[in-house]
């Protein structure tokens, strides 16, 4: 029975009970209704039925305050026309052509054509080029386009080719001991293999977010031989800054590291990072805690580093190119990958100059 149905038979329960009763007063009483509700109920009954009872919405339109056939047009072809427009610079836009009408006026006339939103905007001008696939864009439309697309990307999956390709890394608050103070943690993730490093300080800064790659990650990667070509952050102030005053970007300058930040109000294009510092809080900070009282900022990173040895090597991960095997199993399976691409780098110059040198060749001769 949905919500009309319920209205109908309360109503015509109040019309039943007055008649069993012969006294509407006590009816009314009984049921939660006025006497004018009820002589209304009554003669609406009369003339059509229980189907004259449902409820009926006060929420009119009033049709003689709606714009102009002609400005309503205008705002509906604008909206293709320029998708990134707000209702402002559309109001704005048409008073130039002589059309008044009001930014709140080009809201409603957009509620009544389903394009209040710029992706509802952008979801018309694709059925409009579907529908005529001929046209030509305007400059606008393409604009509008390709800022949805970049828009989309930003939340979309991070590409990698190979262990080292990509490195994610991030600042994490654990919390407040009050024998050590404030602990921090810097978190780095090859985007790839999804092996992950951590490591505990009290602090948050550029030197310590520089110390990480120092003490944990190339190290790794040396031992490994491969390359670390690039390193995504967010744009904290530990990660940001001019090179000459920042350590962590002239330790990047100096191993000859890209630096790529995040999209601005996007943090899903780090998120990477952000699930692994969530699935550590949950299975690793919450339980050690509980069952131990640390005193040193040193117990506790002894303590993560046997979770993330565990997490690494004996843990199968579900990401993209693990395959159910663990981070650390996949690292090394791919390794092969990242020495391939490293000797293509190698090569390349030394082809170039070799074809350069022939053709020298060929013009003296």
């Amino acid at each position: 029975m949905n919500t009309d149905q319920k209205i109908i038979k309360n109503k015509v329960g109040l019309l039943k009970l007055a008649e069993m009763l012969d006294n509407v007063s006590e009816a009314c009483h009984v049921m939660g209704y006025s006497r004018d509700s009820f002589y209304r109920f009554k003669e609406l009954y009369d003339k059509g039925g229980e189907l004259a009872l449902k409820e009926i919405s006060r929420c009119k339109p009033c049709l003689k305050n709606r714009a102009e056939p002609e400005v309503e047009q205008a705002v509906v072809e604008m909206a293709t026309e320029q998708p990134a427009y707000g209702q402002v610079r559309v109001s704005n836009e048409l008073h130039k052509r002589g059309l008044r009408i009001s930014p709140s006026g080009v809201r409603s006339i957009w509620l009544r054509h389903d394009l209040q939103s710029f992706a509802l905007r952008l979801k018309a001008l694709e059925a409009q080029l579907g529908q005529q696939p001929g046209s030509l864009l305007t400059e606008a439309q393409v604009q509008a386009l390709e800022k949805a697309r970049q828009e989309k990307e930003a939340g979309g999956e991070i590409e990698t080719a190979h262990p080292g390709y990509l490195g994610s890394q991030d600042t994490y608050y654990v919390g407040t001991i009050k024998s050590i103070g404030r602990i921090y943690q810097q978190t780095f993730i090859d985007t790839y293999s999804k092996v992950a490093m951590v490591k505990l300080y009290d602090r948050k800064n550029a030197l310590v977010a520089a110390d990480l790659l120092n003490d944990r990650v190339l190290p790794l990667f040396e031992e490994q031989q491969i390359p670390l070509l690039r390193v995504l952050t967010d744009r904290g102030t530990e990660y940001c800054g001019h090179r000459e005053h920042h350590e962590y970007q002239l330790y990047l300058a100096l191993e000859n590291i890209d630096h790529t930040k995040t999209k601005a109000r996007s943090p899903q294009t780090n998120g990477i990072c952000e699930r692994f510092q969530r699935t550590m809080q949950n299975e690793f900070y919450s339980m050690a805690f509980r069952k131990k009282l640390y005193s040193s900022l040193e117990q506790l990173q002894a303590d993560a580093d046997s979770w993330i040895r565990e997490y690494n090597e004996n843990r199968p991960h579900s990401g993209k190119y693990c395959f159910g095997k663990t981070p650390w199993q996949t690292f090394l399976d791919a390794k092969h990958l990242a020495q391939e691409k490293q000797l293509d780098r190698l090569t390349l110059p030394t082809l170039s100059g070799d074809l350069a040198s022939s053709s020298a060749s060929w013009s003296v001769a």
